[in-house]
């Protein structure tokens, strides 16, 4: 059963400092991050302001931050998100360390993944959320 308009498109937003991250996530994830959800395409950040005006302008689907950039982290920014974004989408945050997942926790963050990115692991939990987003995007329609 197919749960996505094929016109629809997903729009996921990429925040770090480093370009070689951003780089990173968007080809592990490609075009389509599973084959039941329609394409997605991408905004990518390197500063916390660009992230704000995206996310108050609307239309994004999820987030992912680098939890090593800096100057302002992607945990940080990720509780700052939940806080003060009304209808935040969901947030999934990249961790140093499988052990920093207390601090994912902290942050309020959907999902975590551990660097280096494993594009498996990495597209099955953004899968998930993306299909969570849209599921209460149609009960709201």
């Amino acid at each position: 059963m197919a749960t996505h308009m094929s016109d629809e498109t997903l729009t996921v937003l990429v925040y770090s400092d480093d370009r070689n991250t951003r780089a990173q996530v968007t080809s592990a994830l490609g075009s389509r991050p599973a084959a039941d959800l329609p394409e997605v395409e991408y905004r990518e950040c390197a500063t916390v302001p660009a992230v704000l005006r995206a996310l108050e302008k609307g239309g994004i689907d999820l987030c992912v931050f680098d939890g090593e950039a800096v100057p302002a982290g992607g945990l940080g920014l990720a509780r700052q998100v939940k806080d003060e974004i009304y209808g935040c989408p969901p947030v999934l945050v990249l961790i140093g360390r499988p052990q920093d997942s207390w601090l994912a926790a902290w942050s309020r963050a959907d999902a975590a993944i551990s660097q280096p990115v494993d594009p498996v692991a990495l597209a099955g939990a953004v899968a998930t959320l993306l299909k969570g987003r849209l599921e209460a995007r149609s009960l709201a329609r």
